[in-house]
């Protein structure tokens, strides 16, 4: 049986030369990417802003619905086919998506710090990150050493994350970029008896595969957490899950990886992943996490 840690961690991405959560309040927040400044919405923010005015290259106005549409404002220097950044060994093109986010998530900085430092002893680790989006996920943890199955049911995201290994020198990294529904991925590979040393699992509340398929964080998420346990064996490091926008408790994520990995032993955590706001150094939440751990 696996140890279950019900005390709750933080884990905590801090400003860094090319990302900073530089304030936020009443339901919005400002950001630096790289050299822009952007204000986008944020109801997790219910405090008031440490200043009153804000200087911006753009902001996203969301809409008027619960549907999460939305529409970006920006300044015209902004380049509308993005910039480059950087996150360690990793060079990659961010840029102002219509759904609100800019191509990349600052706040998975310690998730992928986390999964490094417990895979650095093991050379040519074997490793899936499904719903891998544009890669630099992907790509920090191949700098590592790491050999990667990198799945995402985008076509665009896929390509983006292939421009992202170019831009980083890393074309030629041991990396499998697959365009696939993650779910019916990972049910393939536990057909053809596939092990991996660790998994990195980020998945949306709703999704489509490229085949139609769809996914419903709250019906599905069982089943794909089940197969992915059947993927890592006794020589295996870590699950990390993380899950967004929903309400859902990161106990909840815990008991379920309790079930669906008990027979690996191990550990398994909770927590939540929060940036650090430059002004005033508060701690602003973003999602739940559960991890398993050899």
């Amino acid at each position: 049986m696996a140890e279950i840690r019900p005390a709750p961690i933080v884990m905590t991405s801090d400003p860094r030369s090319d990302y900073a959560l530089v304030d936020s309040g009443h339901g919005r927040k400002l950001e630096r990417y790289g050299t822009f400044h952007f204000i986008r919405p944020e109801p997790q923010a219910m405090w008031a802003p440490s200043s009153a005015e804000w200087q911006a290259d753009g902001e996203f106005i969301p809409a008027s619905d619960e549907d999460g549409g939305g529409r970006w404002h920006l300044q015209d220097h902004v380049p509308e086919d993005g910039w480059q950044m950087d996150w360690e060994e990793v060079s990659f093109t961010a840029q102002c998506t219509p759904f609100r986010h800019l191509a990349y998530f600052p706040d998975m900085d310690p998730v992928w710090r986390w999964l490094r430092t417990g895979l650095q002893d093991l050379a040519s680790s074997q490793m899936m990150n499904l719903f891998g989006y544009t890669g630099v996920g992907t790509l920090a943890l191949s700098a590592a050493g790491a050999n990667l199955v990198h799945v995402d049911a985008s076509k665009k995201s896929v390509s983006a994350a292939r421009d992202n290994a170019a831009l980083s020198g890393m074309s030629d990294r041991p990396i499998r970029w697959i365009i696939d529904d993650a779910a019916k991925f990972a049910a393939r590979e536990v057909r053809r008896e596939r092990r991996y040393d660790a998994i990195l699992l980020d998945p949306p509340k709703y999704g489509r595969g490229p085949d139609g398929e769809v996914w419903r964080l709250e019906e599905d998420l069982a089943g794909l957490v089940e197969n992915c346990g059947k993927l890592l064996d006794a020589d295996s490091r870590c699950l990390f899950l993380t899950v967004y926008a929903v309400r859902m408790s990161a106990l909840a994520l815990g008991a379920l990886l309790n079930e669906k990995l008990a027979h690996l032993g191990g550990t398994i955590e909770v927590g939540e992943l929060a940036v650090r706001e430059e002004a005033r150094g508060l701690l602003l939440p973003t999602a739940i996490f559960a991890r398993w751990s050899a």
